[in-house]
Formats: C-alpha cells, sequence, structure tokens
C-alpha cells in the first residue's frame, strides 16, 4: 500500500572506552555472527492488505544465521479503520528518512530496506535474494564485527578500529524486538486475519556514536532479558545530516550469560 500524499528515550549507557582492533579471524570474508551478510529490515502495518505474504518472508529470512531481520510496523495506515497495535511514529519517521536520504519520497508497505540503502517490494522473494547476494560468490559481509558480552547486569558492545575505507561516522542503535507476535485483526483491509510477526521491533534507540576508533558500550540489563520471546540488535548505521544511511554491521544479541 502507499501513503497519500529521534528516536525514544535513550537507555543511559554507563562506560565508553577503547577496547584492541578486531583480530583476523573477525575481518574474515564470510558472513558470521559478527559480520552478517546483510540486514533486511520490513516495515509493515497490521492495516496493509497487501503486507502478509511480506511478513511470512521475513520470518523465513529471519530463519538464516546469516541475516540480521527487523520488522517495524508505521502508523500511517490507523485511518483506514484498524490501529496497528504494534506501529509506533518513529518506525514511520525511520522509513521517511530513508526515503529522504534516497531522495526518492518512496514510501508504502510491504517495503523492504536491505543495508540501509536498497529498498524494494517487501514481498518479492527474488528480488530480495539478488539484493542481499544469496548464492554469489562475491558477496561479502558487513565490513564491522560487532562483538556483543551478555551478562547478568550488562552487555557489553565492542566495536573495532575502522578499517581503510570503512565510513567513520556511525550512530549505534539498540533494537528490542519481540522474537514472534501473532496478532488477530479485527477490522480495516486483514479483518479476521491472524498475522504472525517476526523480529518485531518495540523500541529503537541511539545508544552511542562511533567514530572509526575501537569503542565499548556498556548497557544496564534490562527488564525481561531472560524472556525467550524477548531479542534484541545492535546496528551501526553510518549518518550524515541526521540521516540514517548504509548500515556497516550488525548482530543479533545472545542470552545473557549467568
Amino acid at each position: 500500500m502507499r501513503p497519500t500524499p529521534l528516536f525514544g528515550a535513550l537507555v543511559g549507557f554507563a562506560a565508553v572506552a577503547g577496547v584492541p582492533p578486531a583480530t583476523e579471524a573477525a575481518a574474515a570474508e564470510t558472513p558470521s555472527a559478527e559480520r552478517p551478510l546483510a540486514v533486511v529490515e520490513l516495515f509493515t502495518s497490521q492495516g496493509c492488505a497487501n503486507c502478509p505474504p511480506a511478513d511470512a518472508l521475513l520470518g523465513e529470512l529471519t530463519q538464516r544465521a546469516d541475516l540480521v531481520t527487523l520488522s517495524y510496523a508505521v502508523d500511517y495506515w490507523d485511518y483506514l479503520g484498524w490501529k496497528d497495535t504494534a506501529a509506533k511514529p518513529e518506525f514511520t519517521a525511520r522509513q521517511k528518512a530513508y526515503a529522504s536520504r534516497r531522495g526518492d519520497r518512496d514510501v508504502y508497505t510491504p517495503q523492504v530496506v536491505v543495508n540501509g540503502e536498497a529498498r524494494l517490494v517487501g514481498s518479492d522473494r527474488a528480488a530480495i535474494r539478488r539484493e542481499i547476494a544469496e548464492g554469489d560468490e562475491a558477496a561479502r559481509p558487513l565490513a564491522v564485527a560487532i562483538e556483543l558480552e551478555a551478562g547478568s547486569e550488562a552487555l557489553k558492545v565492542r566495536l573495532p578500529e575502522a578499517e581503510p575505507g570503512v565510513p567513520a561516522h556511525a550512530t549505534v542503535w539498540l533494537a528490542r524486538f519481540d522474537e514472534t507476535k501473532t496478532v488477530t485483526i479485527g477490522r480495516g483491509e486483514n479483518t479476521g486475519r491472524s498475522v504472525t510477526y517476526s523480529h518485531l521491533v518495540r523500541s529503537l534507540q541511539p545508544i552511542g556514536m562511533w567514530k572509526g576508533k575501537a569503542l565499548t558500550i556498556e548497557l544496564p540489563r534490562q527488564e525481561g532479558a531472560n524472556d525467550p520471546n524477548h531479542g534484541c540488535a545492535v546496528l551501526v548505521q553510518a549518518d550524515k545530516g541526521g540521516l540514517p544511511g548504509r548500515i556497516l554491521g550488525a548482530r543479533i544479541c545472545s542470552r545473557p550469560n549467568g
């Protein structure tokens, strides 16, 4: 669906300090937990009749260890008769910021953005697979390795020194999400349907700035950290003029140790 026509309070971080450069293993040219192949962000709506196939496709992609997937519910279809229960204005703002950065004002649902740059129809399986270069021997993982240490009291995010040619001005984001969530829709275009969402984002917060130097960000452990349906992801995203650009690194959080 095509429309007619930041972010929430920061979770305080306790400390920022230098860490050693990334190891050779972290820099290997193969996808890994530290350096996945791509980030796939889906902008969807419970009030969009065309979205359930895209929601199902994102669920499939979420099973892949070499991808980081996130689903954002937007609010601009709420006027059609069903208020999206997961939508937040800041998710709509993120999608519009991507369009502003590209210069095309192309905002619709279902829309996928790959690595913060390419935008595609969210249900176009073939196009999304081409964009993430599945099966392409020339495919390269994201440039910045992220090391995460999940403890009983804190989550530590460690970033290496930038390699030559990698943009060295980026925002570090923390996305908190529900692993899966099934919603029964009572009105609007999807009346009576039950739709299951994967990695449905509940909040997206900036937690620091990376300027190409080795960096550690320490976050307090959050309530619900042991809930098996609660997850999080860290994104390192280049920015310019306050608009989101290319995603340089990403990683799904592990469960706390201890």
